[in-house]
């Protein structure tokens, strides 16, 4: 199994620097990775670093919390589609999953995906699986079908629990037409990859990158 081709090599954290984005995409660029995901401060540093190569370059919509205004979402859209963007990874609005505002959820879903599509970007939505119930998965991914967003993705990685198989299986058992999963949070082995990818996960979400294709060891990471 080539694992490069699935994983989305990721820094994501409030202190990178840019120094951190040209290694994490040298190091896409060096491994074939499918696409780097970086904060949108630096969506033009990594297009630049990226031009000339089919390595995606993704960023993030109302991360990681999610229960931005709507409007905030679509414009940071429209901003990171500007700066170079490929791919968009939009936190749902848990708080208002939690609270049975589903006219909300479908209308933040529906109107980033709108604003992503408008421009031929790809739009993954980020649900937080595992601080949902299941009939709140279920119905947040039937919402995201109707809709076309193209991934579900289990997770930010911001909270403590890690992508399971079961997990990925439960989701999929859930979509239709031709929306994918993308896995993320806590990947760190080549052993959990494969599992999640067997399971059903099109993509991975890691800052993990060079420990799954083997690398660097968990202790050099």
């Amino acid at each position: 199994m080539e694992l490069n081709k699935y994983i989305e090599h990721t820094i994501l954290s409030p202190i990178c620097t840019s120094a951190q984005i040209q290694k994490l995409c040298e190091e896409a660029k060096q491994h074939q990775f499918k696409a780097v995901c970086v904060p949108p401060f630096y969506i033009r540093y990594a297009r630049q670093i990226l031009s000339d190569t089919p390595i995606r370059l993704v960023s993030v919509v109302g991360f990681p919390l999610g229960y931005t205004a709507i409007a905030s979402k679509v414009e940071e859209v429209k901003r990171a589609v500007d700066e170079g963007v490929d791919e968009l990874d939009m936190v749902a609005n848990i708080s208002a999953i939690k609270d049975n505002k589903w006219a909300h959820v479908q209308n933040d879903i529906d109107g980033v995906t709108r604003a992503a599509h408008l421009h031929g970007k790809t739009i993954k939505v980020i649900v937080e699986a595992h601080l949902l119930t299941n009939d709140e998965l279920r119905r947040v991914c039937e919402i995201c079908c109707s809709l076309g967003v193209n991934y579900i993705k289990t997770s930010t990685g911001f909270n403590a629990d890690a992508a399971n198989a079961e997990q990925v299986r439960f989701i999929k058992n859930c979509l239709s037409g031709e929306t994918k999963i993308k896995a993320a949070g806590g990947i760190k082995t080549k052993e959990q990859a494969i599992q999640l990818i067997n399971a059903g996960a099109s993509r991975l979400g890691t800052s993990a990158g060079l420990q799954l294709i083997g690398v660097l060891t968990p202790e050099k990471k």
